[in-house]
């Protein structure tokens, strides 16, 4: 039974004259301990301290399951400071509490229902209110915080498993829903974990009004969709899944949100986070705002969503969303549609800015995370540290290496050989910034089809171009993401609505293509010569780049003391190659270590019989060489033995 409600009592506050400092610099990075609703005591009585910033407002008032929804019984008070921050304390209201804000504007009385910006919960969408919550929790998983900068290194393997957490798996019996958090949590680390991979990255789990925006459209940059269940139950999952040995990456989008009526949009009757003018603060592809980086207060209340997950969900790294669309003012732009910066340039000076605060603010708080850039142009230095001109984020998604290699795998290998450079035009910029070698749920959407169905041939082709694409992945500089349901090859393209295809393991075929994807993994984290030197030239060495007539390519891997080397073999083609004559580095037995033609992964069984001895006979520049059996679209993995 509810306490009795009382009225408003003004004069509280949580925030402090430093803090209201902070916030109007822009340098505020945890707004969420101030600002939004909290339970607190005051002279002996609990209650709810609520707080917006609204500075456009006439009124603003406290509509909630408390109070009818009476728009007038309720209403905060600005603070004196100008700082347009609405607050006051409701005594008797306890967690669970439905509210929103009722906003009077200055402009001409624009009346407005928004929910809480900083709200922690809210109600299931399509419904709209916000959530008194208290968001403690009793967490377990202080082995892994202890030792996460070990896992989430540069130096260390780091193998991500890309989530859309409603269509992962459905839960069978229940027509057929999504699970929810806690539910998620045993059946997703049991298969991270059968799976080899090192990482989990969810995309968005903030709350989102449109369930088919993917969580891409953000509205509650503190709240956890409520959807897959309460906040506590999210911070179960990341308990559970830390517990379990696996990192934790968030999809974070500070690039646009959807311009839903009781959102951030208008929020006080003016353009309060977006800019007023369509030109910046209108994107033309996704039909939504996009935040004013120059707004002192809207750069607080970002760089506080991100560090609010860190502080409170425990999270291992953020991927940034759409970074290429804040970097450019004319992003997917027409000339005319777009106002240049200061200097005349089509640089967004005030997002450049930004992205380096946040990164800073992450690392000087957390140096043992992970900032992640979905940034697809030539920006320089992305992943590079601040004080040598860069944006500071840790690591990039390698979108150019995606497109080059989709494309190439995606025609007929007879014609294979005059597009060779696709997969060699990579390693000319691979040490540029640390990149991560991502194939992602975009490229299997939105009509492009699913991943198996890119690839040429039949059915055996198919898989084995799978195979050799994800061999020469894992092969190649970078760390890896795969999206899920590449690993067993889904047949049909992505969608949110349904599970994914796990039927599709009944046959035989995709069962192998999932047991290559494991050991490749398995391979990969326990390998250092293909992680320790991700980011580092020395860490590579071609072999042979230039045999596209034959399409062969082989290079080596090697790791930080340069003690083990792992020779890498690809053949791109359906045509098998004896007798073919690559260069090694020393003498001694190579050990074939993978072969994606083993018949265990569905190849037809040709190979090297576990490895040979190298001759001391002079091969593309090394002074000895070993002379294999190529299999048809395959790649090996060599060691030398006893290295």
């Amino acid at each position: 039974m509810r306490n009795s409600i009382g009225d408003v009592i003004h004069g509280v506050s949580l925030l402090t004259d430093q803090d209201i400092y902070l916030f109007r610099e822009g340098s505020h990075s945890r707004l969420y301990e101030k600002l939004g609703s909290h339970i607190i005591e005051h002279d002996g009585v609990k209650g709810v301290h609520f707080s917006v910033w609204a500075p456009n407002a006439k009124k603003v008032s406290i509509m909630a399951d408390f109070n009818g929804w009476n728009d007038k019984s309720h209403p905060l008070a600005v603070r004196w400071d100008g700082s347009g921050i609405w607050e006051g304390f409701v005594p008797g209201v306890e967690s669970g509490s439905l509210y929103k804000y009722c906003i009077i504007s200055n402009n001409r009385n624009h009346r407005s229902e928004k929910r809480d910006p900083f709200a922690f919960y809210s109600e299931i969408p399509p419904c709209t209110a916000s959530i008194v919550w208290d968001i403690d929790y009793s967490w377990k998983d202080k082995g892994w915080m202890d030792n996460r900068h070990k896992n989430n290194s540069l130096s260390a393997p780091i193998s991500v498993y890309e989530v859309h957490l409603g269509s992962w798996r459905k839960k069978q019996g229940d027509n057929g829903r999504f699970l929810n958090y806690k539910e998620a949590a045993e059946q997703l680390a049991q298969y991270l974990h059968d799976m080899n991979y090192t990482h989990v990255e969810f995309m968005p789990l903030t709350e989102h009004p449109f369930f088919g925006s993917w969580g891409y459209q953000t509205i509650g940059y503190f709240a956890p969709t409520s959807r897959y269940g309460t906040p506590q139950d999210l911070m179960y999952l990341m308990d559970y899944l830390h517990q379990k040995g696996f990192g934790i990456i968030m999809d974070w989008v500070p690039s646009h949100f959807p311009s839903d009526g009781h959102g951030l949009a208008y929020f006080d009757g003016s353009h309060l986070f977006e800019h007023a003018d369509p030109r910046k603060g209108f994107h033309p592809d996704w039909k939504s705002f996009i935040f004013n980086y120059g707004r002192n207060e809207v750069r607080s209340f970002l760089m506080s969503s991100a560090m609010f997950w860190f502080d409170k969900y425990h999270i291992d790294g953020i991927r940034v969303d759409a970074v290429a669309s804040m970097l450019y003012l004319d992003y997917s732009r027409k000339e005319g549609e777009w106002i240049p910066n200061q200097y005349g340039g089509r640089e967004n000076i005030e997002a450049v800015e930004f992205m380096k605060k946040l990164n800073l603010e992450v690392y000087k708080n957390y140096p043992d995370v992970q900032m992640i850039a979905e940034e697809s142009t030539a920006w320089p230095m992305v992943s590079k540290p601040i004080f040598m001109g860069g944006l500071g984020f840790g690591m990039k998604w390698n979108m150019g290496w995606m497109h080059d290699a989709l494309d190439y795998f995606s025609k007929d290998p007879v014609y294979r050989k005059y597009h060779h450079n696709q997969l060699t035009f990579s390693l000319c910029y691979a040490f540029t910034e640390n990149f991560m070698m991502s194939i992602s749920h975009d490229e299997v959407v939105h009509g492009k089809g699913s991943l198996i169905d890119k690839m040429p041939g039949d059915d055996w082709q198919k898989f084995a171009n799978l195979r050799v694409l994800y061999g020469y992945m894992y092969g190649h500089p970078g760390k890896k993401l795969l999206f899920m349901g590449q690993e067993f090859g889904q047949r049909s393209e992505w969608n949110h609505e349904k599970g994914l295809e796990w039927y599709v393991l009944e046959h035989e075929c995709h069962v192998q293509l999932q047991r290559w994807v494991k050991e490749l993994n398995y391979f990969y984290k326990t390998e250092p010569a293909l992680y320790e030197n991700d980011f580092d030239s020395q860490g590579f060495e071609w072999v042979d780049c230039s045999d596209s007539e034959r399409g062969v390519m082989s290079f080596i891997r090697k790791d930080s003391p340069n003690k083990n080397s792992v020779l890498v073999v690809c053949n791109f083609t359906p045509a098998p190659h004896n007798n073919y004559k690559i260069g090694v580095p020393s003498s001694g037995f190579w050990k074939e270590i993978l072969n994606s033609d083993a018949k265990e992964y569905g190849g037809s069984g040709q190979g090297n019989l576990g490895g040979l001895e190298s001759s001391p006979l002079p091969s593309q520049g090394k002074y000895y060489s070993l002379s294999l059996t190529i299999p048809p679209l395959a790649v090996l993995f060599f060691k030398q033995e006893n290295a």
